[in-house]
């Protein structure tokens, strides 16, 4: 289970780096910020809302069931890989949001605009910590 917790801190700090290194290559490599399509930015809001939903359904489907089913059995070969999985699930669409942030940054929008799905992946990233699930207590 240790093991399983330090691979997933180390994916979700990879990712963390990646979404400042995203904010960096944005400002780098973007062209002057000008008038964008607001239906490419819509798009991205409307797909953005439905991450965030997707990510607390996977939440509730692979990793609850899974932590709560690791406390009492931490040596479970499947309900282990069904945690992991749910994290790193949730990890990547956390990612999306932020990538996101640069496709708008590299067509041309302001780094206000971009911010948004920036900080949002990297909050909900910082917010979804794996949490080694507790072992029960002897009475």
């Amino acid at each position: 289970m240790s093991r399983a917790s330090k691979t997933l801190r180390a994916v979700q700090w990879a990712l963390l780096a990646s979404i400042l290194l995203y904010v960096v290559v944005g400002e780098m490599i973007a062209p002057r910020a000008t008038r964008i399509d607001q239906t490419l930015s819509y798009i991205l809001s409307s797909l953005a809302v439905g991450i965030v939903g997707t990510i607390f359904v996977v939440r509730r489907t692979l990793v609850l069931p899974a932590t709560a089913s690791l406390s009492s059995s931490s040596e479970e070969e499947l309900t282990l890989s069904q945690w992991k999985t749910g994290h790193i699930a949730t990890y990547a669409l956390c990612d999306a949001l932020a990538i996101f942030g640069l496709l708008l940054r590299l067509r041309g929008s302001s780094l206000q605009q971009s911010l948004l799905f920036y900080v949002g992946g990297f909050v909900l990233l910082m917010f979804f910590r794996p949490n080694v699930p507790a072992e029960p207590t002897a009475t």
